[in-house]
């Protein structure tokens, strides 16, 4: 417990004081410790510090249970992260309305090369489950760290497909760390800890209020390079997450669903609306994030284990040498979307090259 942490906190706590000005006086005085030491009428002088704030900042009593609070954190082995800490996730510092402070449980590394925030309906279809594995299990082979807020339906679905694939999965709470919700998800919790980590803004004991939630969405917005909406209603908090995230100028994807679909309306309106690019596969990403893929990111030839698809389309390419991707679709009877992604998939793991006129052919 450092004597800078105390007063970080402990500027957090005083009433009145919000995130902004927060950060406007740590600006201006360097420190949130020489905050506390600099005189009123000094403080008086920094922009949109009035007579009553800085009256709240000299009289405060905070420390006290910011010390108790940096006390309960380090028993139940979380980390307190201020945004001046350079562990602080750079891409939320990004965003004009980031918190000041996290609340980290986990070892996972907070500026990944690479984030993906993954949201959708809590009462989500079989198809936008299989869509959410399909769309972590692509995501596995460029090492993508994924977000979401460990909710019921397409948010667990992401966390559990990231713990499948061995992928850093962050969950991002409403309330306090000592608050799982829903508790039905405590045990994905624990396993989400050892693979990336449990975050939040939320000091302990805050319970998770309905009006947390929206909130909280604005960091699952911030951590990630884009955000994908498999499944939504019309009205959701992963529309929520998509509108943040497009205010950030981070890219959103939508899955596309079925016309009709109660829980495809929200994710076609965002589509049909140019809200939202279209996801069909992983190149989607790659080629509107302008990813560059390397040869660490490639599968070694030896023993590749292959799907069904995998398999059928290589043995393809490898009886017929080189085919177009229009070609192969019809032979495979493969939809040519899922084509697509699985001739990325083969190149990610080095057994096929793409060639000019959209053909493909097997590396010798």
């Amino acid at each position: 417990m450092t004597e800078e942490l105390v007063h970080q906190l402990s500027l957090e706590l005083i009433p009145g004081i919000g995130q902004k000005a927060a950060k406007q006086l740590i600006s201006y005085c360097g420190s949130a410790s020489e905050v506390v030491r600099t005189p009123k009428n000094r403080l008086l002088k920094i922009p949109g510090i009035g007579h009553k704030m800085a009256e709240a900042v000299k009289s405060s009593t905070t420390l006290i249970e910011a010390e108790s609070i940096i006390k309960s954190c380090e028993e139940k082995e979380i980390e307190i992260i201020h945004f001046t800490n350079p562990k602080f996730p750079k891409k939320l510092k990004q965003i004009h309305d980031s918190p000041n402070i996290l609340y980290l449980k986990g070892k996972g590394e907070l500026n990944p090369s690479r984030a993906i925030s993954i949201v959708g309906a809590r009462k989500a279809t079989n198809y936008g489950k299989a869509i959410t594995e399909r769309i972590v299990s692509e995501l596995a082979l460029m090492g993508v760290t994924i977000i979401s807020g460990l909710a019921y339906g397409i948010d667990i679905c992401a966390h559990k497909a990231a713990l499948k694939n061995e992928l850093p999965t962050f969950a991002v709470i409403a309330g306090g760390l000592d608050y799982i919700y829903p508790s039905s998800h405590k045990k994905y919790a624990e396993e989400i800890i050892t693979m990336g980590g449990l975050i939040s803004e939320s000091k302990l004991g805050t319970k998770p209020d309905p009006h947390l939630f929206p909130v909280r969405n604005r960091i699952i917005a911030g951590l990630s390079d884009a955000t994908i909406v498999v499944e939504a209603a019309e009205r959701g908090g992963a529309l929520i997450t998509a509108s943040l995230a497009d205010s950030y100028n981070r890219q959103v994807f939508a899955v596309p669903g079925d016309v009709g679909n109660t829980f495809s309306e929200g994710a076609n309106k965002l589509i049909a609306t140019q809200k939202a690019l279209i996801y069909t596969g992983v190149e989607d990403l790659i080629y509107h994030l302008d990813w560059k893929l390397n040869e660490v990111e490639k599968c070694p030839v030896d023993a590749p284990i292959l799907t069904a698809q995998e398999e059928e389309i290589y043995s393809l390419l490898l009886q017929n040498g080189s085919l177009e991707i229009d070609v192969i679709a019809l032979r495979s009877q493969i939809p040519i979307n899922q084509v697509a992604s699985v001739l990325l998939v083969l190149e990610f793991k080095n057994l096929i090259k793409s060639l000019p006129g959209k053909k493909y052919q097997v590396v010798k």
